[in-house]
């Protein structure tokens, strides 16, 4: 753990954590969301950023201050700083990082060309049917990951890269294509967070796609008393990786299908579309909603073959 480390962490959660534990080097916290809303491909580009403030804004009423101060500060730290021997990545298997992953390795790739780039990931450990994020581990643990940590070859980081550029593009069908190829990838959560990424267009089915059929199916089944222990519930089955915010976000999108939320209950109409008796694409559907580069409601997720329609009225 030499001070010529630069770890370039998933969140605070995790640079606190490592901080605690007394790693050496200097640390960057990736703080954005690229799960969520339009993405483009030149990641750290004036457009790039003035693209995902307009999203945040929109989305999630961020304000510039807040913008500028969270993420950019951070970003621009990491543009200044090229003396280190060696760049860690720390991420975790869910969507929310795995996108975010190979966003900052396409970045790495045409600014940091030539460095030596590792990979900390965390996910399965041993025989546990649990998945840990990197705060789940102890300390044992996550000395283990960091000494066992992937160096990356320019093959792996050119493949991240593509992969990036696959979820950046107006349709997601090259990558639905392609993200299953490589399968000797260092990138061992990365085929499997795609695979969700795609299950996140509208399904034919009922027209809502598996993130809000499970936002419905768990307010069915679970009853919880309030919103907020709606998202608790939600939270427990994060393969996602999704916060408290985006859930409550996708909710209240969902709002007309519910009769309450004090307690929780499902409005008949949301029974229906539940039960797969009224397809709701048509009230649901916005030209504005995005999935990486893809317009979110010009897809549909066939879920009986797994596989994307394109509509093309």
């Amino acid at each position: 753990m030499g001070a010529s480390i630069l770890h370039i962490t998933n969140g605070d959660s995790t640079t606190n954590y490592l901080k605690s534990l007394q790693f050496s080097g200097e640390f960057i916290t990736w703080r954005e969301m690229l799960c969520e809303g339009k993405t483009t491909t030149d990641v750290g580009s004036e457009s790039f950023w003035k693209n995902r403030f307009q999203f945040l804004k929109s989305s999630y009423n961020v304000s510039k201050k807040k913008f500028i101060d969270y993420t950019l500060k951070e970003y621009r730290a990491l543009c200044n700083k090229k003396d280190h021997t060696e760049i860690v990545l720390w991420f975790e298997y869910d969507l929310f990082c795995q996108i975010n992953m190979i966003a900052v390795l396409s970045w790495l790739k045409r600014y940091r060309k030539g460095y030596h780039i590792s990979l900390v990931c965390s996910g399965k450990v041993g025989n546990s049917k649990k998945m840990f994020s990197l705060v789940d581990l102890n300390e044992n643990q996550i000395q283990n990951h960091f000494t066992k940590r992937i160096s990356l070859t320019d093959d792996d980081i050119a493949y991240a890269d593509y992969i990036w550029q696959l979820y950046c593009s107006d349709s997601p069908l090259r990558l639905e294509t392609f993200y299953k190829i490589k399968s000797n990838s260092p990138f061992q959560y990365l085929a499997s967070a795609i695979e969700m990424h795609l299950k996140r267009f509208p399904s034919v089915e009922n027209g809502l796609n598996e993130v809000e059929n499970r936002i419905l199916n768990t307010a069915a089944k679970k009853l919880p008393k309030s919103k907020d222990k709606l998202v608790g519930e939600l939270l427990k089955q994060n393969d996602y990786g999704f916060g408290d915010i985006q859930y409550a976000n996708s909710i209240n999108e969902l709002k007309s299908l519910f009769s309450s939320f004090n307690p929780i209950k499902i409005s008949k109409k949301g029974k229906q579309v539940l039960e797969n008796q009224i397809n709701y694409y048509a009230q649901l559907r916005n030209d504005n909603s995005y999935l990486g580069g893809t317009k979110k409601y010009s897809f549909l997720h066939y879920n009986k073959a797994n596989k994307l329609l394109q509509i093309t009225s």
